[in-house]
């Protein structure tokens, strides 16, 4: 076994890093999840996630975990409506009757990402996550990598894996390639209770998805178990714009007259998301990998998720991809078939570097039509298609 007498060292404690470390931990391996945060209740998880059957499922159900799955997703949550700039519905899907399950190729069951993450801690061996532990720099020493952190700890091992999202500290032991501004960037926010806060938004909602087009720019929102929202406005604008625009995004009140400004030919239903005063608001640029990108594989270390192929979230492949780079990565390392930790290496990154090509152009053609003028008419025709 090319793992035998071989310490791990995942860098990352998201779904990727924690699904890896399960897959691996099956094998037999001797894996340790290095995670920046406290502890595991420290931060409140974000987005609500849709896994699809080829990836983010296929995982879980190698790593033995659909029951645990099962228990916690939430049906429904995947009903979506599609609306213009004036809250108009286009497309409506509340209605219909379910005819997905698990195992057809286009269910596409929506968790959120806390359930998500305790289910994956709660698979591991006890003291699998080392909490705390920021890495700061890493060193190469002989066929071993020293890992420090900004505790003062240090850790040597054999193996490192960076799943470390998209400002990587690993990436650039692996690859100098940097990523491109997409032209896009979104704002973030989250609403508490949004029944009693965002009552108008609420109704639309009905518990599930909504995406918004108009004036070549986007609104998404999405429910969240624990009565909240999350809604993202999404706009063209240059790379720069988070200092350029002069806002304080802890000032709701400059962030609503920028909305007034920016989305002023949207139908006032929308101020209803930026009116209320207690959001904590997240700017993010969006970037992409290019995605011709390719390197020469090393024995000891390699990336999976974000921090290998970072882009922009208009297809919903982010954990997806970054669960199934866990599940090829594993069995390259554990499947007999290789003699050697480099061309295992080798194999799982050849392997995703091909599904990237495909899945972020896939990608970075739906964020350039979703803000376009013909956005809405184009997606659309989408699902038209896809009925």
């Amino acid at each position: 076994m090319l793992l035998q007498d071989k310490k791990i060292a995942i860098i990352g404690g998201g779904p990727g890093g924690l699904t890896l470390a399960r897959l691996l931990q099956l094998k037999g391996a001797n894996v340790k999840v290095y995670e920046r945060d406290f502890n595991r209740e420290v931060r409140a998880q974000g987005a609500t996630l849709d896994l699809h059957y080829e990836s983010g499922l296929k995982a879980l159900e190698e790593a033995g975990l659909m029951d645990a799955f099962n228990a916690n997703y939430r049906p429904g949550a995947d009903r979506l409506r599609i609306l213009d700039e004036n809250a108009e519905i286009f497309f409506d899907d509340h209605n219909d009757e379910s005819t997905g399950n698990f195992g057809d190729e286009w269910f596409r069951p929506e968790i959120d990402r806390g359930p998500l993450r305790t289910i994956l801690l709660d698979s591991l061996q006890p003291n699998t996550v080392v909490w705390n532990s920021h890495i700061v720099s890493l060193e190469s020493i002989n066929d071993s990598w020293k890992i420090v952190f900004e505790n003062g700890e240090t850790v040597v091992a054999d193996i490192v894996i960076g799943a470390d999202g998209a400002r990587s500290k690993i990436r650039p032991f692996v690859t100098p390639i940097q990523p491109f501004y997409s032209g896009v960037t979104v704002l973030e926010g989250n609403i508490p209770d949004s029944e009693k806060n965002v009552p108008k938004i609420h109704n639309l909602l009905k518990g599930g998805k909504i995406m918004s087009f108009g004036d070549s720019k986007t609104i998404s929102v999405s429910a969240k178990g624990d009565g909240s929202l999350d809604f993202y406005a999404g706009w063209k604008t240059n790379a720069d714009w988070i200092t350029e625009s002069g806002i304080d995004f802890k000032n709701s009140k400059q962030v609503l007259e920028w909305f007034k400004k920016e989305y002023f030919k949207w139908d006032s239903v929308w101020l209803e998301l930026f009116e209320f005063d207690n959001v904590t608001y997240t700017p993010r640029p969006l970037y992409c990998m290019p995605l011709d990108q390719k390197w020469e594989a090393q024995a000891n270390i390699t990336i999976i998720g974000d921090a290998a192929h970072l882009m922009p979230p208009y297809a919903g492949e982010g954990v997806n991809m970054a669960m199934l780079d866990a599940l090829q990565l594993s069995e390259s390392l554990t499947n007999g078939k290789f003699t050697d930790l480099k061309s295992a290496i080798a194999d799982y990154e050849e392997e995703m570097f091909t599904r990237f090509a495909k899945k972020g152009k896939e990608t970075m053609d739906n964020t350039e039509f979703m803000h376009s003028p013909e956005g809405l008419k184009k997606l659309l025709e989408m699902f038209q298609q896809f009925s």
